[in-house]
């Protein structure tokens, strides 16, 4: 077999992509594989379902997070619709694992990665080069998020992301009515444990058919919250007008349902400098 060429990086991006900072949250569904496998036939035809235990795994996945560049600094908040995937000709180089075990990082080998269904972005330069460097179907969308903060009167781990619609013109992004969908997760007083699941392979596939997979190192611990049927509800995931023109709200809709939250993951880059608070001088 001859070797693959490296993918092209096209001006005037640089790799790796470095983040200045990142706040996260990803809801896990475990669900039926079939309407799974009809969406990656349609949008990945590389890769093949992961199953646990028989269930699919769909993950919403949230960022916001800060980067700085030579003129100075960008911020950027975008939503992950991903299918928990592999390259279908690697099954037999898989373990086989449990969604808790794959949550806390147990698949070494990477191939199990998340299969971009949809990607929702506010950033216009963010959108173009996670289309252009790695195949993402990546559009226009604008958030409403409230996230555990250390610059609030109390940190409490409550978040609720809330991804409106929005359009790409010559001016920028604008922002349109009409929630498409909105996710809350309430972890106060839930146990999480430090996990080691990065590098995390994110697959796409460009105009040509071509499978890529680019890894996500995430340079600290997640915190995991394994959910059951006690605490399944603490997680809420409303979508919006149906049945919906949205082709992200009609896949969510018809990958996940009415379907539970299995696991909850986050991380908080922490801070690196406090201004602290003022004091009288005679």
């Amino acid at each position: 077999m001859t070797a693959l060429p490296l993918p092209p990086v096209p001006e005037p991006y640089h790799l790796p992509f470095h983040y200045g900072a990142l706040h996260n949250i990803g809801v896990d569904y475990l669900v039926a594989p079939g309407p799974c496998r009809d969406l990656l036939a349609k949008r990945h035809p590389g890769l093949a379902v992961a199953l646990f235990d028989g269930m699919a795994c769909v993950s919403l996945n949230y960022q916001l997070y800060f980067a700085q560049y030579p003129g100075g600094g960008g911020i950027t908040q975008e939503v992950e619709i991903n299918v928990i995937a592999h390259p279908a000709f690697a099954e037999d180089r898989l373990p086989e694992l449990n969604y808790g075990q794959y949550a806390r990082g147990y698949d070494q080998t990477k191939l199990l990665g998340i299969a971009r269904m949809h990607v929702l972005c506010d950033n216009p330069l963010a959108i173009d080069a996670g289309r252009r460097l790695y195949a993402e179907p990546k559009r226009p969308g604008w958030f409403e998020a409230e996230l555990p903060s250390l610059n609030a009167a109390s940190v409490r781990e409550r978040w609720s992301v809330s991804c409106r619609r929005a359009a790409l013109g010559p001016d920028g992004l604008s922002r349109e009515d009409g929630e498409l969908f909105a996710v809350e997760a309430d972890l106060v007083g839930l146990t999480p444990e430090a996990v080691n699941n990065t590098p995390i392979t994110g697959y796409g596939t460009d105009e040509e058919g071509r499978l890529l997979a680019g890894p996500l190192d995430v340079h600290d611990t997640y915190r995991f919250y394994a959910l059951d049927d006690r605490t399944a509800d603490r997680v809420r995931l409303t979508l919006g007008e149906r049945p919906s023109t949205d082709d992200a709200v009609a896949d969510l809709d018809r990958l996940i349902g009415t379907a539970p939250a299995a696991g909850v993951w986050t991380y908080q880059s922490p801070p690196v400098a406090a201004h602290n608070r003022p004091y009288y001088v005679r």
